[in-house]
């Protein structure tokens, strides 16, 4: 099929099928504040497609992107420097006004753990309901994670679908729910080796983290 024959085939189904959110009923005088964990290695189109559909569907009065230090379920990797990932991540971002990076975990160094980054926000912000973006593959090993039922108090899980992926399940006690839109298959390990194996990786990650991933000569 001709490239002009799949924008238009693309075109068709989303006249057809429109994304239209449901929207999050927010409890009178609360803000609701979306929390985005992840190594960001590097930050990608589809994470700011998540960011969209939570603010969306949630109601967002506020969306934090948390890079991680480095990650408790990814012990043998080293992520690109902390400084660049929260570079990629601000120029990614820049110039949307209801989206914000929160360095904190990187300046805690070591490995990150969700619970001391949950905490910090249920002092911050004690009168806020908190929800806390994860994917739909790791929901079921959520009891798992350090101090499981402090961290099912503090906040909502919520889901991001991968395409063609099972309904996340949700393991007592946490409460949680799944996105509904924009699911987008594409990781960024796989962005990494595009990168690697000298591969375009245009209309996948932003122009500038494009741009700044080349003059740093990060991933070859």
């Amino acid at each position: 099929m001709a490239c002009g024959d799949v924008v238009k085939l693309v075109a068709a189904l989303m006249r057809t099928r429109p994304y239209l959110p449901q929207i999050h009923v927010r409890d009178h005088g609360k803000m609701n504040i979306g929390l985005f964990g992840g190594s960001f290695d590097p930050v990608h189109l589809g994470h700011l497609l998540v960011a969209q559909a939570a603010r969306e569907e949630l109601g967002l009065d506020r969306l934090f992107f948390i890079p991680a230090a480095h990650s408790p379920f990814k012990p043998e990797n080293r992520p690109a420097p902390a400084s660049a990932r929260l570079q990629w991540l601000r120029l990614a971002l820049a110039g949307q006004t209801n989206c914000e990076v929160d360095d904190q975990e990187i300046r805690r160094g070591g490995v990150s753990y969700t619970i001391e980054t949950l905490r910090d926000y249920a002092l911050r912000f004690p009168h806020a309901q908190l929800f806390y973006l994860i994917g739909a593959d790791n929901t079921a090993k959520l009891n798992e994670w350090r101090e499981a039922g402090e961290l099912a108090r503090l906040a909502e899980f919520v889901a991001i679908p991968r395409p063609g992926g099972m309904a996340a399940s949700f393991p007592p006690p946490f409460r949680g729910r799944m996105l509904q839109g924009f699911p987008l298959g594409v990781s960024s390990s796989e962005i990494r080796a595009r990168v690697r194996a000298g591969l375009p990786v245009d209309h996948l990650v932003p122009p500038p983290v494009i741009e700044a991933i080349r003059a740093a000569r990060l991933y070859v």
